[in-house]
């Protein structure tokens, strides 16, 4: 079944256990979130429908969420998404960044093929075997449309370990995968639960991410300030054009800027 005009959702896939995702997501993205493992991997369903009257379209939400996930993390993060005939994925990992592709209704690629070969470097894929693979997504097809590109790349994603629960398809209803979701195995709810809270998985998510060695003394009180300065702008600019998935990631560096120019007292006064 192809994808309906009207058909619109999307998934977070983390490439690592849903014990790491969990606190991440609730604090990050504070969204209602539906939690799965998927072999080696994680997939995160939105309960509800963030994109649903907003200006944002479900392919910036998405890109906003993978970013802001992937900001301080050590782990990679895809997200799929489709719209209206169309779909595409965003990888994003640690700071590097963010690279997106796509693919019309029809099957017409949309996008700098290049990010392929990103992709497979990314994903530690066979350089030759699976990049070819990988590049055929991104050449013409007249018996492709989006949604057989789309699931051409998830069967080529099993190669690095992603095996999603049944019924977790890309091109389903929001709805549908909400659902097929809800009965996964392991599967469980996510839901921010509160700033204190935050703030202590925050400071666990920097530990843990390439911002670990920069956590104290003058490297960290400057890559501190600079993330600020990064973040405080960009949250403007998203409040500007109700862009809640930058509005997310200008969150985040605020955030982690914050905590970097006060790790040593918050950690001083919870030993």
């Amino acid at each position: 079944m192809s994808i309906s005009q009207t058909t619109a959702g999307g998934l977070l896939l983390c490439r690592t256990e849903p014990s790491t995702v969990r606190p991440a997501a609730a604090h990050i993205l504070r969204e209602r979130l539906l939690l799965a493992p998927a072999g080696g991997w994680s997939v995160l369903v939105p309960e509800g429908k963030p994109w649903a009257g907003a200006e944002e379209s479900v392919d910036e939400v998405l890109t906003g969420w993978t970013s802001a996930l992937a900001i301080g993390a050590n782990w990679l993060v895809l997200g799929l998404w489709w719209e209206s005939g169309e779909t595409g994925f965003t990888l994003a990992s640690g700071l590097r960044r963010p690279v997106s592709y796509g693919w019309a209704a029809d099957g017409t690629p949309l996008g700098d093929p290049d990010v392929m070969r990103s992709l497979a470097v990314r994903l530690g894929l066979d350089p030759v075997l699976d990049l070819e693979e990988l590049e055929r997504l991104t050449r013409p097809d007249e018996a492709a449309d989006g949604e057989t590109r789309l699931l051409g790349l998830v069967a080529l994603l099993g190669r690095a370990g992603l095996a999603l629960p049944a019924g977790l398809s890309p091109g389903e209803p929001a709805d549908r995968l909400r659902e097929a979701a809800r009965i996964a195995p392991g599967a469980e709810a996510v839901e921010w639960s509160g700033w204190r809270d935050a703030v202590r998985a925050e400071l666990d998510v920097v530990e843990g991410g390439p911002l670990g060695p920069w956590l104290r003394g003058p490297r960290a009180r400057l890559a501190g300030a600079a993330q600020v300065a990064a973040g405080a702008p960009l949250m403007l600019w998203a409040a500007r054009h109700r862009s809640p998935g930058w509005l997310a990631a200008g969150a985040l560096l605020v955030t982690h800027g914050a905590l970097g120019l006060a790790y040593d007292r918050v950690r001083g006064r919870a030993a």
